[in-house]
């Protein structure tokens, strides 16, 4: 590129970006993509779209292909590190939402949306092979500069505003929160993949155990995958280990490390220790967030998705709070274009909405994240088996600690039905 004038420039690629990129072209306002990796490739393990991603995926017209993609929930299920049931209720549609809940593969899930972006706004504004290095603000537009991927400059790129949507590690954030630190608390994390036979339902999202002692995340994210009628089933395994440092991003997974600490768990209706042995691929993963800013927006500059609001894998919410705020804005962005007001007003509306609610997930994650289920009955037990929950906790209780997440993460079933 040489330099050039882009009314919206989006940095980074992912979910966020990508969905705020598809929201403004809907809108008739045009923006620009700026990826750091030179190529799109279907990376990582599994993700589920909560109610409220659905919904901001559907307004996009990628439910059809999401839906293809992925596998439909039917029921989350709670159980003990003993496999003793615990909870359990429907999901998506089946609990009466009008759009479905689905576990699908995240690199699928990108590709998805990376390829309807590259479709209807074209190739030459989804730009693959730019790493951000710096901005300089003006009094009417941004100076962008770029690397490639060899380290060398590349064009200067003008633009009216930034949008940073480039992650957890934001290289954008850091200009403004240089000193800033992500939040470790010893929680070692491992996310897996493995063919194996459907559990349950064959649709069920499962949370077994708890953190202290040993916790597994697990539901299937494709149907199917052999003759033999299996599933490629995602997993996620987490335990808090005194004086643990912070593990590296994306370091490749041992199966030595995490099958010692599930391997008395097998149960009548599943075995932990096969699931875990026989992945075809593990990732060990920090289980980190970082504390509510009371900032986002710095004059043309704003933050998006992980980037304003990274926060704990719990809870199925990330994605979700950066689809959402992708909506938000691109509202914003278009209200500001049709008006002809400069667009650094629509910035300043966008945080005024979504910070608040933003701040108050990430903090609800690390205290009550939808397994305080979990933690709740192992306090009451001692981590001990029962023998009925309803001996333990009843219901109603367990019932409400699940609607009181979904109120605060803004996917109660009320707050699907009133248009925001």
């Amino acid at each position: 590129m040489s330099d050039s004038i882009s009314p919206i420039a989006i940095v980074g690629g992912g979910v966020g970006g990508l969905a705020l990129a598809l929201h403004l072209h809907q809108r008739g306002v045009a923006c620009e993509v700026f990826e750091a990796v030179p190529e799109v490739r279907e990376l990582g393990v599994g993700i589920t779209l909560l109610p409220h991603a659905m919904r901001e995926l559907a307004a996009l017209g990628l439910q059809s292909a999401i839906e293809a993609a992925g596998i439909e929930n039917y029921e989350s299920a709670f159980f003990n590190r003993h496999g003793q049931f615990i909870y359990s209720e429907l999901r998506g549609r089946h609990a009466g939402y009008s759009v479905p809940e689905i576990g699908i593969h995240r690199g699928k899930l990108h590709k998805i949306l990376f390829d309807a972006a590259v479709q209807r706004l074209g190739a030459s504004r989804i730009h693959t092979g730019h790493r951000f290095v710096s901005v300089t603000q003006g009094e009417h537009q941004v100076a962008i500069q770029f690397n490639d991927p060899s380290g060398q400059a590349r064009p200067v790129v003008h633009s009216r505003v930034l949008i940073a949507a480039d992650g957890v590690n934001s290289a954008v954030r850091r200009i403004f929160y240089p000193d800033e630190q992500v939040v470790y608390t010893g929680i070692r994390t491992w996310r897996g993949v493995t063919h194996f036979d459907p559990i349950l339902t064959g649709k069920t999202y499962m949370r077994i155990g708890s953190i202290e002692t040993g916790k597994m995340v697990i539901y299937p994210i494709v149907d199917k995958v052999d003759d033999r009628g299996r599933q490629l089933v995602n997993w996620m395994a987490e335990i808090r280990m005194e004086g643990l440092t912070q593990n590296d991003w994306n370091r490749q997974g041992r199966v030595d490390d995490v099958l010692p600490l599930f391997k008395d768990w097998t149960f009548d209706w599943l075995n932990v220790t096969e699931l875990i042995a026989n992945a075809e691929s593990i990732l060990e993963y920090p289980m980190v967030d970082k504390d509510p800013i009371p900032q986002w927006t710095f004059g043309r500059v704003t933050l998006l998705g992980d980037a304003a609001h990274p926060m704990y894998p719990r809870g199925s919410n990330g994605s979700a709070q950066a689809l959402v705020d992708a909506r938000t804005l691109a509202d914003e962005l278009a209200a500001s274009a049709a008006a002809g007001t400069d667009p650094v007003h629509a910035l300043v509306r966008y945080e005024a909405v979504r910070r608040p609610i933003t701040s108050q997930v990430v903090l609800t994650n690390r205290s009550t994240p939808p397994d305080f289920i979990n933690i709740k009955v192992d306090e009451l037990t001692g981590g001990q088996p029962f023998r009925h929950i309803d001996d333990v906790i009843s219901q109603d209780e367990l019932r409400k600690i699940s609607d009181d997440y979904k109120k605060i993460a803004g996917f109660s079933l009320q707050a699907m039905k009133t248009p925001d």
